[in-house]
């Protein structure tokens, strides 16, 4: 009898090609991309957008720009405060009289308490920064702050003595600190500027683009979308069963309708979490129902986020 059924097993598997063979298990996924968002740290309408969709970038080519009117009056204004400084460092002034003087000394107790609160905020951007919570230009916009409130302490300080103690080296410290004062306001203000001129800040390919010029977008708003290379990666889920079969870095088939042969990629994560669980207790009868979410980064760029794709080991 058992003859008879190996001898008919045969047949059958002669008569129809991989019957009797066991199919490698295939998990259903998509793909999905980890996009690189672009945008200002400043609100304010778009003066020019310089990409499309499609394009090719390098990291550091112009993406958009937003308008500078505001930005470029007070650049010019800080500049002409340092010319002011450089002339007053030239023609130094004499002392003062008492009711100047407690002017003076009114005007240096506000100097420190507004350097006192900068030195803070520049303490806790550099913390943050640290942590990649803030951009540079935050910690760069901090510090500029805190020199100019130094400078302005140092200013009125010299001021001071210079009109209590009239004396030309005096005076000298006080048209010096001024100048410095005027040049920290002017480096801030060309801060504020450069902040205006979004760059890319990674190379790839142009995604989407969300705002067209004349558009007002706020500070932090995702302007363009960018898709680096090596960005793809595909998502699926295994059952519990196989969860263990999977290791980081083995390679999987990809495959999908429509989609070029010998595509793979990589296992690169494990959700430690199932994404469907019974709602009472792991019994070994309810935990075959537990599926588990893997990520695999793709070898090359052939596919597009969203693409249903099906994947094999390797």
């Amino acid at each position: 009898m058992d003859g008879l059924l190996a001898w008919l097993v045969g047949l059958v598997a002669l008569v129809i090609p991989g019957f009797g063979a066991s199919e490698a298990p295939r998990y259903n996924g998509y793909v999905e991309a980890r996009y690189v968002y672009a945008s200002s740290t400043t609100a304010g309408p778009i003066e020019t957008v310089s990409v499309r969709e499609g394009d090719a970038v390098q990291a550091g080519d112009l993406l958009f720009r937003l308008r500078s009117e505001q930005q470029l009056a007070l650049l010019s204004g800080a500049e002409a405060r340092v010319a002011a400084a450089e002339a007053g460092l030239k023609n130094l002034t004499t002392g003062s009289r008492a009711d100047e003087l407690e002017v003076i000394r009114a005007s240096l107790e506000k100097a420190e308490a507004d350097m006192g609160l900068a030195r803070d905020s520049a303490t806790r951007s550099e913390k943050l920064f640290a942590q990649g919570l803030v951009p540079q230009s935050k910690l760069d916009q901090d510090r500029a702050t805190l020199a100019s409130a130094e400078a302005a302490v140092r200013q009125l300080e010299a001021q001071l003595k210079v009109a209590e103690l009239p004396a030309r080296s005096e005076q000298q410290l006080q048209a010096e600190a001024n100048l410095a004062a005027a040049h920290a306001d002017a480096e801030k203000a060309n801060a504020d500027l450069g902040d205006r001129t979004i760059t890319a800040p990674a190379a790839g390919r142009i995604e989407r683009v969300f705002f067209d010029p004349g558009e007002i977008v706020a500070a932090g708003t995702p302007v363009v979308s960018i898709l680096p290379a090596g960005a793809l990666k595909v998502k699926f889920y295994v059952p519990e069963a196989a969860r263990t079969g999977f290791a980081l870095g083995d390679q999987v088939a990809v495959s999908c309708d429509g989609c070029p042969d010998g595509l793979t990629a990589r296992v690169s994560f494990f959700a430690s979490d199932p994404q469907f669980t019974p709602p009472v207790i792991y019994s070994r009868d309810e935990r075959q129902r537990l599926s588990y979410l893997v990520e695999a980064t793709l070898d090359a760029a052939s596919l597009h986020p969203g693409q249903p794709v099906t994947v094999e080991r390797r």
